[in-house]
């Protein structure tokens, strides 16, 4: 084999290389080949999952969740079935264990994929924790939830705690991004710990003044600022 082609680093990789025994130079090619397998295979694998995404399938998931969405506005979430909602997406059963658990992994996946969607990503534009951010977010919320409250007041108990694990876990996320980048040597146990807090206290704030609201939100938010240390 020719070896004039090759860069220094390759010319010192196949030296040594010769130097092995039979055994171990068989193994290494095996090793290289499968490694080149695998990684072809798992190329094919993703142009074949994108390649089956079926449009009929992506319009099958929305009418179920568009029904969904339409019942909790007549009916309490714990009363209507699996039944009721297939009835009003127009497809069978099979159909909708096809896409969906049952009701309440259907209820997250409405919530993450389409309700809550935009209030996630209105959160996920900002870039540093300030003041600004804070007050952004507060004020993110409680639209957000009064927006909820008033579409789907039926089922809006039985919502909550959806909405509030899901708010929690992108916020805490969404914290401890933005922390990691804002502090000079961050601590990995104090990131985790700030951005749990400051998100569960958050969204406890929010909810705190949707329920009692003899103050202004910006007024609110001023009273969060005291106990929060942003730098």
């Amino acid at each position: 084999m020719s070896i004039q082609h090759l860069s220094l680093s390759q010319r010192l990789l196949y030296s040594q290389y010769n130097k092995l025994d039979i055994y171990k130079q068989s193994t290494i090619l095996q090793i290289y080949r499968l490694t080149n397998i695998v990684i072809k295979m798992s190329k094919k694998g993703e142009s074949f999952m994108e390649k089956q995404i079926d449009p009929r399938t992506l319009r099958t998931r929305k009418l179920i969740m568009d029904a969904f969405l339409e019942l909790s506005t007549k009916k309490d979430f714990k009363d209507f079935t699996i039944g009721d909602i297939t009835s009003a997406a127009t497809v069978n059963r099979a159909t909708f264990y096809n896409h969906f658990i049952d009701k309440y992994d259907l209820l997250e996946k409405v919530l993450r994929e389409s309700v809550m969607r935009d209030v996630l990503q209105e959160v996920s534009t900002h870039e540093v924790i300030n003041e600004e951010t804070i007050r952004a977010i507060f004020n993110s919320i409680i639209k957000f939830q009064t927006m909820i409250s008033n579409q789907c007041h039926r089922s809006y108990e039985a919502f909550t705690p959806q909405i509030e694990m899901i708010f929690k876990n992108e916020l805490q996320a969404f914290f401890s991004e933005w922390t990691r980048k804002q502090w000079s040597n961050p601590n990995r146990i104090e990131v985790e710990t700030f951005a749990v807090m400051l998100s569960w206290s958050l969204y406890g704030a929010a909810m705190h003044w949707m329920q009692d609201h003899t103050t202004k939100p910006e007024d609110y938010v001023k009273q969060i600022l005291h106990f929060i240390k942003l730098e």
